[in-house]
């Protein structure tokens, strides 16, 4: 089943006011992604579209978070996510700053920019100085939410205001050298997933690695943009050095998608993209190749086997090839790059083979700190037996 085989999540734990926050020694040492904000500024709703792949208009459904809700995500980069209720402080008792802020991660905070948003600011100000001094390495985001409903005008107008506030408080403070990242954000395109994307890349410590075998393999292989997606998501955590045009992410995110063939096409097909200069077609090669080059083709029994290719009218090739059971190539090359598919096909299998060795390094990585951790307290525990 491909949902199956693509699923992400462990169980969710619900932790109630005032309760302590379970830390496991052992496993508890993953980058954590704290959501935070005021209530009703739709922190939840980010968290289910996300990594639930709920539908946007559903989320209007969802009641108020009222107690701390952490999930464990596995994936490439193994992390978790605290989504945290709105009206509690977590720097007064009997909460503790240091266990939640202490550890590596990134804080997002959510404001809602169809609300009055001058109490969020004076929340985020609180959390952002009580937090820095916490932990300095924290990465902070600021998602500047429900913009769907502004205007473009408008939109660039509040994210220049609200970055200028909370600049000037932070300077007021001294504190002008922590750096806060900004972004326009909604459940209902595909911006939430672009913020994700940037937030998730910073936890990972092989993106340097990730970054060259994709520009190593789009300069070999004459492909002009490559996404390495994660499959549930739809967050990429990785792309080569060229820019990235929102469109062809756009694109190329819908197609992690689909589920069949007719699925895809449908997606492709309704996609604005290009739509008002060009029409998309389903068309044959002559020239056979280990790819089934029919418009579509793949196998979604398993996921390093899912295969699927688009040959659009203005002469790009949109391509999906599976890499692994978390991670998915997306990428765009012109039709007459695509006649050396031999090399493309070959290449792509040295790229999967060097993504598997990166899998490797990072899993004998873990082992190690584990055992290191385990040893660790193991030799408390002796010191206090003694």
């Amino acid at each position: 089943n491909f949902e199956e085989e693509y699923s992400l999540h462990t169980n969710p734990q619900d932790i109630g006011n005032g309760e302590e926050l379970p830390e496991d020694p052992i496993q508890d040492h993953r980058p954590r992604l704290l959501i935070m904000g005021q209530r009703r500024s739709g922190k939840s709703s980010i968290q289910k579209v996300v990594f639930h792949k709920m539908p946007a208009n559903e989320t209007l459904f969802l009641e108020a978070t009222n107690k701390i809700v952490k999930e464990d995500i596995t994936s490439f980069i193994d992390f978790q996510v605290w989504d945290f209720p709105g009206q509690i402080n977590y720097f007064d008792a009997p909460y503790d700053a240091n266990m939640i802020f202490g550890d590596y991660g990134a804080l997002i905070f959510v404001i809602d920019a169809q609300d009055d948003y001058i109490e969020a600011l004076n929340r985020l100000h609180h959390t952002v100085t009580r937090a820095y001094k916490v932990n300095p390495d924290l990465s902070f985001e600021v998602f500047i939410h429900k913009v769907d409903a502004l205007s473009d005008e408008y939109k660039i107008d509040t994210q220049r205001d609200i970055q200028q506030r909370i600049t000037d408080e932070l300077a007021d403070h001294d504190l002008e050298h922590v750096h806060l990242n900004f972004y326009l954000t909604s459940i209902y395109d595909h911006s939430i997933f672009e913020a994700f994307s940037k937030v998730i890349q910073k936890l990972i410590p092989q993106l340097p690695t990730l970054e060259n075998l994709l520009n190593i393999l789009c300069a070999n292989s004459g492909i002009e943009k490559a996404f390495l997606f994660d499959v549930n998501s739809k967050i990429y955590i990785a792309t080569d050095s060229s820019p990235v045009d929102m469109q062809s992410y756009e694109i190329c995110s819908d197609m992690i998608d689909a589920k069949s063939h007719f699925q895809l096409l449908a997606l492709i097909l309704i996609k604005h993209l290009y739509s008002r200069t060009n029409s998309y077609r389903d068309e044959s090669y002559d020239d056979p190749s280990p790819i089934d080059t029919n418009g579509c083709s793949g196998n979604y029994e398993t996921a390093n086997e899912a295969s699927s290719l688009i040959k659009l009218n203005n002469g790009t090739i949109l391509c999906l090839r599976g890499v692994n059971r978390f991670l998915a190539l997306v990428c765009l090359l012109r039709a007459d790059n695509f006649e050396k598919h031999g090399l493309i096909d070959y290449n792509f299998q040295c790229f999967k083979e060097a993504i598997a060795e990166v899998f490797e390094l990072k899993r004998r990585n873990a082992e190690r700190a584990k055992h290191e951790r385990m040893g660790l307290i193991e030799n408390v525990d002796d010191s206090i037996g003694g």
